[in-house]
């Protein structure tokens, strides 16, 4: 409770949730005694997509190698503590109230965003943490966005860009969304690219950084993988590693994987051999990123033989991915969707992406939170689509609904993070 009454009273310091900018950031890291400048081998992942997948294989490889390693992300999906990882474990709750607390009274309610205090509080804890290295997952775009406060890293990751949150830029072309990304990343150091959807957009990265003097290492040109039989073979200049599947469901993991493992061999002066790779690959976990749920309290709601999926996927590019899954499912089986997004996506967009592939979506609110739009008015988006649709009022109701229609069917839950954090919660 204490927890949630200081993340209250953060959220209040400005009247915007976001306002990209860095002054606010830099004045309170100043006053904290600039903790970011004291961080060694930071890892910066920017992109659309897949973020938080580099970031967490990155780390499992990397701790397997015997390494220590702080993280950082954004969102959480079920508790706030997600966000901080020091040393190999999550932050607990006492130290997390004293960490903010701490920020808190430095800060001096002066007017600073929610995400930009909490991220200055991860830098303060990380620099009085030993580790090895320290991977921060960038937050909206990264040009002003307040995990770009670094004088130098060893390497800047570019995950698959796409269009997302174009409410926050003048025009919200991709153009401008690349830029906002990738003009800002730190020269003098290492650049890894992973897989884009176009060649388009690889060729408007390269255009952006052309003038950054880090070195290159280019997926498709540099490393590539292979799917095999029993995982994929990634391949690189120096020759090629037989892996296992990942841990992870989805095609779209193998480019995610990839783009991290190219990056660890890049980073040659930490020791990571294939054997490091091969086990860590088995231990990587990610929530809320195509997550059978395949116990727990909600499968009180469904029959036995109703597949659960739950996703956080709620961009166009997202849901290209993730149809592409879809269709890897079992044939015989419907699949029905629970659907429930921001208000500030772009729902039209996301919802096309599945017509043809549904027999049904149910549209919901989002739970404990504000700014999400309301199931009436998504159900009328989906229904002028041309996919059947209909409301619920809960999540649980909406699973009861579909196992009584159909005991056989695949029930896939997408459309937003905060959606999967209160599925994972009510689990």
């Amino acid at each position: 409770m204490k927890i949630k009454k200081i993340l209250s009273r953060l959220l209040r310091l400005h009247p915007k949730s976001i306002d990209l900018s860095l002054h606010r950031i830099q004045r309170l890291l100043k006053s904290l005694n600039n903790p970011e400048k004291k961080l060694q081998n930071c890892i910066q992942v920017v992109g659309t997509n897949g973020k938080f997948s580099i970031c967490s294989t990155l780390r499992e490889i990397y701790e397997t190698a015997g390494y220590k390693v702080n993280m950082h992300i954004s969102p959480s999906i079920r508790k706030f503590n997600e966000r901080y990882y020091f040393s190999g474990e999550q932050i607990n709750d006492d130290r997390l109230y004293e960490l903010l607390s701490e920020v808190e009274k430095v800060n001096k309610g002066q007017p600073i965003t929610f995400h930009e205090i909490v991220t200055a509080a991860f830098f303060l804890e990380a620099a009085r943490t030993k580790a090895h290295l320290n991977i921060l997952e960038a937050g909206l775009f990264f040009r002003l966005d307040a995990s770009n406060v670094l004088n130098n890293n060893i390497a800047s990751i570019i995950s698959p860009i796409g269009v997302d949150h174009k409410d926050f830029l003048k025009e919200g072309t991709i153009d401008e969304i690349i830029f906002e990304k990738c003009s800002k990343l730190l020269d003098g150091s290492k650049i890894i690219i992973s897989e884009q959807t176009s060649l388009e957009i690889l060729n408007k990265i390269n255009k952006i950084i052309r003038s950054n003097s880090s070195k290159k290492i280019i997926s498709g040109k540099d490393f590539k993988y292979k799917k095999t039989q029993n995982g994929f073979d990634f391949i690189d200049n120096l020759g090629s590693l037989s892996l296992p599947k990942p841990n992870l469901l989805g095609d779209h993991q193998y480019v995610n994987v990839s783009t991290a493992i190219a990056t660890v061999k890049e980073l040659d002066q930490f020791k990571v051999n294939q054997s490091h790779i091969i086990t860590a690959l088995s231990k990587i976990k990610t929530e809320g990123r195509l997550q059978k749920i395949s116990d727990g309290k909600l499968r009180n709601y469904v029959s036995t033989n109703n597949e659960v999926i739950l996703d956080g996927g709620h961009n166009t590019l997202a849901a290209s991915v993730l149809t592409k899954y879809l269709d890897t499912l079992d044939k015989n089986k419907k699949i029905y969707m629970i659907l429930g997004m921001m208000a500030n996506k772009n729902h039209t967009e996301f919802i096309s992406q599945f017509k043809n592939k549904l027999s049904l979506i149910i549209a919901v609110d989002i739970p404990n939170q504000e700014n999400f739009i309301k199931k009436e008015k998504l159900n009328q988006i989906i229904e002028t689509i041309g996919i059947k649709s209909k409301t619920e009022s809960s999540i649980q109701s909406s699973l009861q609904f579909i196992a009584k229609k159909d005991e056989n069917a695949i029930i896939f839950i997408c459309g937003s993070l905060y959606l999967c954090g209160e599925v994972l919660n009510l689990n």
